[in-house]
């Protein structure tokens, strides 16, 4: 295992450049079990690798699993969110908080196909995606 070091808090820049720093420094012992990372949606819904969420599973030395959550941004004036979660195993099945993270770690499985076609039947538009 090893040491964690993450920020919690809130990270800003202004127009003008000055940084507003809200964040403080949490250390753990643990280890690093999975990460990933989904791009946002941009003005014309298109896929933008200007912001984004980041999202790291650690186990922590006394067994919790722990989520890491960067919501980022690259643009002036949107801040940078850092969020810890403790979170079961769940939270990382399909249906939960963390589902895709889960996908990224051994806590994740495939969809059953009564749950894909409930996934259909909440969408709505006959297609599976």
């Amino acid at each position: 295992m090893d040491k964690i070091t993450v920020r919690i808090g809130t990270l800003a820049v202004s127009n003008g450049g000055r940084e507003q720093d809200l964040t403080r420094v949490v250390e753990f012992i643990g280890e690093q079990l999975a990460i990933r990372t989904e791009a946002g949606v941009g003005r014309g819904s298109e896929i933008t690798d200007t912001r984004g969420v980041t999202e790291t599973l650690y186990r922590a030395e006394d067994g919790r699993l722990v989520v890491y959550v960067e919501d980022w941004s690259h643009w002036q004036n949107e801040p940078n969110t850092y969020t810890l979660h403790v979170v079961t195993e769940a939270d990382l099945q399909p249906g939960g908080r963390f589902e895709r993270l889960g996908y990224e770690s051994d806590y994740g499985r495939a969809l059953t196909l009564d749950e894909a076609l409930q996934e259909l039947a909440d969408v709505g538009d006959g297609a599976l995606v």
